[in-house]
């Protein structure tokens, strides 16, 4: 027992055992950081262009709009972790086959708002309108 107590050192006083959050530099010089801030920005592009159209008036678009902002947050957070190095913390879980589900996974849903979004595209741009195909045609017919 004499042995165990002389090899545990208790700490007194407030704040003896803070940790500090400190920015892993070799992350920031990575290429996953370029890859994250990447998805990132045109996450938030795809986030900001379906939020500025009427997306509530159509099913197909709440959908594209709940991937987008969904993977941008899940990426705000996987992006925080590597910054942090809180990764390291939680050191039994795999990392890299952690990220690489979730990029498989992003890239389905991704394909799957791509194709609902196509798919709910009206032919007409504004309600009365002329289609697509004929207004194109006018252009063609008028510039000649």
């Amino acid at each position: 027992m004499a042995e165990f107590q002389s090899k545990v050192t208790v700490a007194q006083g407030a704040g003896a055992s803070v940790s500090t959050l400190c920015m892993d530099l070799g992350f920031v010089r990575s290429r996953l950081r370029v890859f994250m801030l990447l998805q990132l920005v045109l996450g938030l592009l795809v986030w900001a262009l379906i939020a500025d159209t009427p997306y509530h008036l159509y099913p197909a678009y709440g959908w594209v709009m709940f991937v987008a902002v969904f993977l941008w947050l899940v990426t705000i957070v996987l992006f925080n972790l590597y910054r942090f190095q809180l990764h390291m913390k939680l050191y039994k879980v795999p990392w890299p086959l952690v990220l690489m589900i979730f990029n498989i996974i992003a890239a389905m849903l991704y394909v799957t708002a791509f194709i609902a979004c196509s798919a709910a595209v009206d032919l007409t741009y504004l309600k009365g309108t002329q289609p697509y195909n004929q207004r194109m045609q006018c252009v063609i017919i008028t510039s000649r």
